[in-house]
């Protein structure tokens, strides 16, 4: 589903970031990249994610072309089909759990008849991962392991079809950490969701099906 063929990647005062990279992607794939700090996984996420973009090479998505989109093409990729996970949580404090997770079907412009579809979806993935009773809870009153799980319901809300996650555990204790990975297997297993996450930890790492290090730009087994 995502196949991404001889990028590069080069900023000012970094560098050569990713040098000729290739990857294939097939749905249902859970992926984990390993690599030190500054090796360039976060940045491989974002030109996934359509954050950023390559300076030469090309990813298809789905077979079409995508690393040419415009910003508003971007913006709608990114919207239909990418959830993102980040290591800070980027709640917004003035709003409840239950209105955080929601933010991205207002962003999608979702009708009336989808969001009633995908609020039912929600509330399952709430229970899911049990945070139904923290729904209207600001995210000051909840542990950063509950407010790990929200950033997770929120990104699955419009049902991607990949999940991008950089270092998802890195602010969490062991024991919230391990939460967190088996509940992205959960997430991988039960809905057939696509998993490529950038980590430092190998026990999250064990979870995935594959492990991949980005090592001098490029990705090794």
């Amino acid at each position: 589903m995502l196949k991404i063929k001889n990028i590069s990647k080069s900023y000012t005062q970094r560098g050569l970031v990713l040098d000729n990279l290739s990857l294939d992607v097939n749905k249902g794939d859970s992926i984990a990249v390993m690599g030190p700090s500054g090796s360039g996984k976060t940045t491989l996420m974002n030109i996934i994610g359509l954050l950023d973009k390559p300076d030469n090479g090309e990813i298809l998505f789905n077979g079409s072309a995508i690393a040419d989109y415009t910003d508003d093409e971007s913006a709608v990729y990114r919207n239909s089909n990418i959830g993102f996970v980040f290591q800070d949580h980027l709640l917004l404090p003035h709003l409840t759990v239950l209105e955080n997770v929601l933010l991205p079907l207002v962003a999608a412009k979702c009708n009336v008849e989808e969001f009633a579809i995908k609020e039912k979806y929600i509330e399952m993935l709430m229970d899911k991962t049990g945070i139904s009773d923290l729904r209207k809870k600001y995210p000051y009153q909840i542990s950063g392991g509950e407010a790990q799980r929200v950033s997770l319901v929120r990104a699955l809300a419009n049902q991607p079809s990949v999940l991008l996650a950089d270092e998802p555990t890195g602010s969490l204790d062991a024991k919230n950490a391990d939460i967190l990975g088996d509940l992205l297997m959960e997430m991988n297993k039960d809905f057939d969701i696509t998993i490529l996450l950038a980590t430092h930890s190998a026990d999250l790492a064990k979870k995935m099906s594959v492990t991949l290090r980005l090592e001098e730009g490029k990705l090794k087994t």
